[in-house]
């Protein structure tokens, strides 16, 4: 965040919103995919927290335990994210309005661009890898916790696949004007891979929540 910014954390929930729909460019699209992925790491988490100390779930335990310490982390490490993002996007614009009518001037622009498209692009993949995480996290709990907040791993997938599909739009976007394609082909396929296994494991979790079926533990009970 740009320095003396209030973090998006700190935010009451209306706040976040009124500032997103206000004129200013931050927070855009790439913040609300960050937060929105934070929700549906919180809901792996609750559904850890439901799950766990219950004697009828006790052959999940250790999965209830990973499970609920990644979903908090990540719903952490995603709110730091969305703050990232809206500082890189303000970079970004603060490289388009560099000055311009020299060489010397123009070189320094098209640099600080370059650079700046980079942060853009590799901010908004940390926030997909992120959502990959919280589904795999989701994932581990289908079947093998409370089935009273089954829907809400769910509806944690729905949150965290649709953020990983924002924030990969926002990876993509910003590819041209890093000027590397080599740089751009290998994120594009990063890109790519995670989101099939998101919306794979997504789909795993949906299905399961769907059906109501009981799994086995995991192997090695994590």
């Amino acid at each position: 965040m740009p320095e003396g910014s209030v973090r998006f954390r700190d935010l009451t929930l209306a706040g976040f919103v009124d500032h997103l729909a206000s004129s200013e460019p931050v927070p855009g699209g790439g913040s609300a995919s960050a937060v929105a992925a934070s929700l549906g790491a919180g809901l792996v988490a609750m559904v850890a927290a439901l799950s766990e100390g219950r004697p009828k779930y006790i052959e999940h335990a250790a999965t209830h335990t990973s499970a609920g310490a990644s979903g908090r982390a990540l719903a952490d490490r995603l709110l730091e994210l969305a703050d990232d993002d809206a500082a890189a996007y303000a970079a970004f614009g603060a490289a388009l309005r560099m000055p311009r009518s020299a060489d010397a001037e123009q070189a320094a622009r098209t640099a600080a661009l370059r650079a700046a498209a980079r942060t853009a692009s590799n901010v908004p993949l940390a926030c997909v890898e992120a959502c990959r995480d919280v589904v795999r996290a989701a994932e581990s709990l289908a079947g093998r916790s409370n089935p009273n907040a089954s829907s809400d791993l769910a509806v944690a997938c729905l949150l965290a696949s649709a953020a990983a599909h924002g924030a990969a739009a926002n990876v993509l976007v910003n590819l041209p004007a890093v000027g590397d394609e080599a740089f751009a082909e290998l994120m594009s396929t990063a890109v790519s891979d995670l989101l099939g296994e998101i919306d794979e494991l997504s789909r795993i979790t949906r299905d399961v929540v769907g059906s109501g079926e009981r799994r086995a533990p995991l192997a090695g009970g994590a």
